[in-house]
């Protein structure tokens, strides 16, 4: 999976329509191998990366959990660690 996704699910507050656009615009960069497409492609691109987006609000808004929100600081920190333990202390 592209490292750059991140997971939108069960956090509070709730995932944003910019981190879902985000999410959305990787997805499709990563599929469709452009990261900036010609005009020819252009539209096409557009409209997957808001077709993606509107079913991964679709999603996030019908899945349900009995678990406690996650700490978006919490979790950051715990990607911090996981990185300067891979890759060494900055």
């Amino acid at each position: 999976m592209c490292r750059n996704i991140k997971t939108l699910f069960n956090f509070a507050p709730p995932a944003t329509d910019e981190e879902i656009f985000a999410a959305s615009l990787q997805y499709v960069r990563k599929v469709s191998g452009f990261n900036k497409p010609s005009k020819a492609n252009e539209d096409a691109i557009n409209r997957a990366i808001e077709d993606v987006a509107l079913a991964t609000k679709n999603l996030l808004d019908t899945l349900v959990t009995n678990a406690e929100p996650r700490n978006r600081e919490i979790e950051a920190e715990r990607v911090r660690a996981r990185t300067a333990k891979r890759f060494g202390a900055e």
